[in-house]
This record gives C-alpha cells, sequence and structure tokens, in this order.
C-alpha cells in the first residue's frame, strides 16, 4: 500500500469512527431544541421529558458494556452491523408512538444499539494506533466528532422551523441506515490472532482485572465526574436559554453550535500538542479550566449575569470537554492491548451513566431556574479534579 492509499485509507476511517463516534451527540443534542415543544405534546412535566435522555444515556452505558467484550472475542464488523441496524430500526419506532412510556423504551433500545457503535469505534483505533499516534488519531475523532454537537441542534431547529419534533426521528433513522451500509463494506480490524479466546464470558471477566487497577480505574471515575458536569449542560442548556434568557430554538441552536465548535478546537489543540507535551499535563490544565468555569457559571447564575457572559464562560468550560476526553482515554488505554474492546466499554459506560443519573437532577426544580444545572457542574468538574490527583497523578508524579 502506498502512502498516498494509506492516507486516504486512513482518512475515510476516520470518517467512519467519527460517525460512528458521534452516535451520543446525534441522539440528544439534534432534539434538544423540541424538548419544551415535547414536553407539552406528551403533557408531562420537565423531569419527565428529560428521562428521554436519561434513557438513552443509560442504554448507551449499557451497550457499551456487552458490545465491547463481545468485539473482543467476535471482531468489530459483526457486533457494528447489528447495532447499526437496531439503531436504525428503534430511531424509526420513536416516530411513531405517543406514549412517553414506550417512547422511553425505545430510547433506550436505540441507546443501546448506539453505544455499540460507541465503544467499537473506540476499540478500532486501538486496533490501528497506539502511542501518541493514537491520541493524535483520537484528537481527529474527536475533531470530527466536534462537528455533531454543532451541527445536531442547528438541523433540529431548522426541521421544527417545518415539521415536527417526530422529523428529527426520521433523520436518524437515514443516518442509522447508513452507518448500516458502512458496517457491512468495513474491512474488519480485528485479526483472529488477537482476539480474546474463551467467549464472551471470557471477555467480561476481564472486567475484573481491569476493575483491579487503580489507575484505569481512575480514569474511569474521572470521566465519571467529568461527564455528569458534561450532560448536565446538554439536559439543561435548552430550559436555561429557552425558558430563562428567552431565546429561540433557532438562537439556542446556534449557541450550542458556538460550544461545539470549543469542543473542536479544544480536540485539534490536544491533537497538536500530542507528542509535544504530556498527555497528563494537558489533562490537568483541561481540569483545572473547568473547575473555575464551572464556579465562575454558578456564581453567575446566582447574581443573574447577562446571556453573554454566560456564553462566554459556558464556551470555556465546555470545550475542556475534548481536551479532558482524549488525552484521558490514551492514557487508560495505552496497556490494554487484547482487551481494548472491554477496557473501552467500560470507560464509556462510565462516562454515559453518570449523565443518564445526573440528566433528570437537572430539571427536579423545574424549567425556569439555572441553579441546579450549576450546582451539577461545580461537583461533577470538581470531583474530576480530586479523582486526578488521587487515582492519576501519583503514576505520572516523579
Amino acid at each position: 500500500m502506498t502512502q498516498g492509499q494509506r492516507k486516504r485509507m486512513m482518512a475515510l476511517l476516520t470518517s467512519f469512527l467519527g460517525m460512528l463516534a458521534a452516535i451520543a451527540p446525534l441522539s440528544t443534542d439534534m432534539y434538544l431544541p423540541a424538548l419544551p415543544e415535547m414536553m407539552e405534546d406528551f403533557d408531562v412535566a420537565p423531569s419527565m421529558i428529560q428521562l428521554t435522555l436519561t434513557a438513552s444515556m443509560a442504554g448507551m452505558a449499557l451497550g457499551q458494556i456487552v458490545a465491547g467484550p463481545v468485539s473482543d472475542e467476535q471482531g468489530r464488523r459483526k457486533p457494528l452491523m447489528i447495532g447499526m441496524l437496531v439503531f436504525a430500526v428503534s430511531s424509526a419506532a420513536c416516530v411513531f408512538v405517543k406514549s412517553i412510556y414506550i417512547f422511553l423504551v425505545f430510547r433506550f433500545i436505540q441507546g443501546c444499539s448506539g453505544g455499540a457503535g460507541i465503544v467499537i469505534a473506540r476499540a478500532i483505533a486501538r486496533d490501528v494506533c497506539k502511542g501518541p499516534a493514537l491520541t493524535r488519531f483520537f484528537s481527529m475523532l474527536m475533531l470530527v466528532n466536534g462537528l455533531a454537537p454543532i451541527l445536531a441542534p442547528v438541523i433540529g431547529g431548522q426541521i421544527l422551523r417545518f415539521f415536527e419534533w417526530e422529523g428529527v426521528f426520521v433523520l436518524l433513522t437515514m443516518i442509522g441506515v447508513i452507518l448500516t451500509i458502512s458496517a457491512i463494506v468495513m474491512t474488519e480490524t480485528l485479526s483472529m490472532r488477537r482476539r480474546v479466546e474463551g467467549g464472551v464470558f471470557a471477555s467480561l471477566k476481564g472486567f475484573k482485572g481491569l476493575f483491579n487497577q487503580t489507575y484505569f480505574m481512575g480514569h474511569c471515575i474521572m470521566q465519571c465526574f467529568g461527564f455528569a458536569a458534561f450532560f448536565a449542560y446538554i439536559s439543561g442548556s435548552s430550559f436555561v436559554f429557552q425558558n430563562i434568557y428567552h431565546v429561540s430554538p433557532q438562537i439556542f441552536s446556534i449557541i450550542f453550535g458556538v460550544n461545539g465548535i470549543g469542543l473542536m478546537i479544544s480536540g485539534a489543540l490536544t491533537g497538536r500538542l500530542a507528542g509535544r507535551v504530556e498527555d497528563w499535563k494537558i489533562l490537568r490544565t483541561a481540569l483545572y479550566v473547568a473547575v473555575i468555569g464551572s464556579v465562575l457559571l454558578l456564581a453567575g447564575f446566582i447574581i443573574h449575569m447577562p446571556l453573554p457572559a454566560v456564553i462566554v464562560v459556558l464556551f470555556f468550560t465546555v470545550s475542556t470537554l475534548s481536551c479532558m476526553a482524549t488525552s484521558s482515554f490514551s492514557l487508560a488505554m495505552q496497556a490494554q492491548g487484547r482487551n481494548a474492546g472491554s477496557a473501552s466499554a467500560l470507560i464509556g459506560f462510565f462516562s454515559m451513566i453518570s449523565g443518564a443519573v445526573m440528566a433528570p437532577v437537572v430539571g427536579i426544580a423545574g424549567s425556569y431556574t439555572a441553579i441546579p444545572m450549576g450546582i451539577v457542574m461545580v461537583v461533577g468538574e470538581a470531583g474530576a479534579l480530586l479523582t486526578f490527583y488521587g487515582m492519576i497523578y501519583p503514576a505520572h508524579k516523579k
């Protein structure tokens, strides 16, 4: 294979894996502008409609735990094909349901199948790269993935101009079909000799060894806290901007998209620094910025800070997620080898389950206060920093 062919192959692989990794923001961010409308349509409270986010993220957490070990034993391609097919079917089902409870069931199924795509995308990245190259490749994935938070709410806001909220799930169905076809034609990246022997149960036993690794679990717990803060923003921002600051769904989509640009810039910067600055130092800096930003944001909510100031503070706070996730994932996966799928699944589980728990908490005080969102973000970012110093930093301390 020539250098040019390899570059083209890596570009296609990056785009495909970026789409798979983008399933989470596509499944959540695209219909965020519609949450107030859905609340009225289903005639439920804000905390109930935010359970639609919880159902999806809980499904993604469970889906990753199952699909990761399965892909270590059976290869990446087959589980990916099945997962994307179920994602497309469950997305289509969400279009037609009229009961909030049945809708929650299909959102959970959609999340489970989407979780397979997310975890297998990370495992494939580990199959083809390692060391600083893995950090650079994963930063490219985050760059591609960063387009999703930018485009998803904007697309969702535009769909709402012409269609009801069900139009969002029609588009998700089409994306699922495209990913299914792509999975069918992809080349397997995990050779037979590198697969875990003994079946799926042997792969599941690998979780025990991962739980015994203090350093690896430090990254899992740190990402659990960090993503709790991020998903507090995801689930609460629609109500904060539209109900408190009275912006339209289209303006909210633009604000959300700007923060997505911040995620892209942060991911690109991490990739540029890979190999020049140690990953753990990048991670530490990102955590400090996130803690300071979240504290300023909560203070701003308390004193009723004007909208432009809120947008600026939120931009820097949210943007740190790409730095944190990229550098942490690379550090955590360095020594995993044949357990890459299981390790990736465990990281994904911890990041998603925190979001599933925190989504309804943000709306517990109603849809006209931003204080719960601010508190959860402060606790999450502070918890991530404390976990870093307690479980990760000692391994790098000289």
